[in-house]
């Protein structure tokens, strides 16, 4: 079978999407990702938020008031390693331009990250997650939404902040082919695993308390509208950080205005 001809469409598409994932300047992460630790840490099935600096990245974080503009799943050792002898593939991500791929983990070394890990997740529901995105390898984005992107050229566009989520959801084709988030709650869907809370008013359970945050959360409810952030905020998601699963003792940190632990100097005694 011979692939479709690339369409006027799709070429304007294509270069529309490469302008939104231009990186901007100035970027400095506070805690730049080590893929070894993050190796050791992540388990199949874990999602690594990211901070990202693209131009599509300031709009995320725009709408959805957060840090975190972008998400992958961490697959473990589910992809062959590369015939080529290159760094093997730990990541499936959706991306813009490219559709659902499988990425290395120094990918974002040089990005803030979070890792979230659901609670109690069972082995075989795990493997499950990780086959659902594995399966999904190849999805393209659709270009027939190259208008729905034109919105993220406005950074900060003036939206009321009850149709700021609905934003991110692109209003044509396939929604899992447009945001990174959509796909991975779409897999944790598969499993019957919750990401945002119920609402419930029964007494002595959680609920949300405003008219619009009840409504939010029920229009949330479809995986086209989960976003980074949702996983970072859930209650059934653990926040896994690298720097405390091995041990960290406080007392061994090097200040720069005190030098090595120890070294301190006696406060000056006398009068006055």
């Amino acid at each position: 079978m011979t692939a479709p001809a690339e369409t006027l469409l799709d070429r304007v598409g294509r270069w529309l999407a490469r302008r939104l994932q231009a990186e901007s300047s100035g970027y400095e992460p506070y805690t730049p990702s080590d893929p070894d630790t993050l190796r050791r840490t992540l388990e199949p099935g874990d999602i690594l938020l990211v901070e990202g600096n693209q131009k599509i990245s300031a709009a995320i974080k725009y709408l959805t008031q957060s840090t975190w503009s972008h998400a992958a799943l961490y697959v473990g050792d589910a992809l062959p390693e590369p015939e080529d002898g290159s760094e093997r593939p730990r990541l499936i991500e959706v991306t813009m331009g490219d559709g659902c791929v499988a990425v290395p983990l120094s990918r974002y070394r040089t990005y803030n990250t979070r890792i979230c890990r659901a609670s109690g997740l069972t082995p075989e529901d795990r493997d499950q997650v990780v086959a659902f995105m594995v399966d999904r390898l190849g999805l393209r984005y659709d270009m027939k939404n190259i208008f729905d992107m034109l919105r993220y050229f406005f950074p900060a566009p003036p939206v009321p902040v009850r149709w700021r989520r609905r934003m991110i959801a692109f209003g044509s084709g396939d929604p899992t082919r447009a945001i990174c988030s959509t796909l991975i709650a779409q897999a944790y869907e598969a499993i019957r695993y919750p990401i945002l809370p119920e609402i419930t008013l029964a007494p002595g359970r959680a609920s949300a308390q405003s008219h619009f945050s009840r409504q939010e959360i029920l229009h949330i409810r479809h995986y086209s509208l989960y976003t980074p952030r949702d996983f970072d905020l859930s209650p059934y998601f653990r926040i896994v950080k690298p720097t405390l699963e091995y041990g960290f003792d406080y007392r061994t940190v090097v200040w720069g205005d005190l030098g090595p632990p120890g070294d301190a100097q006696p406060a000056a005694s006398g009068s006055g």
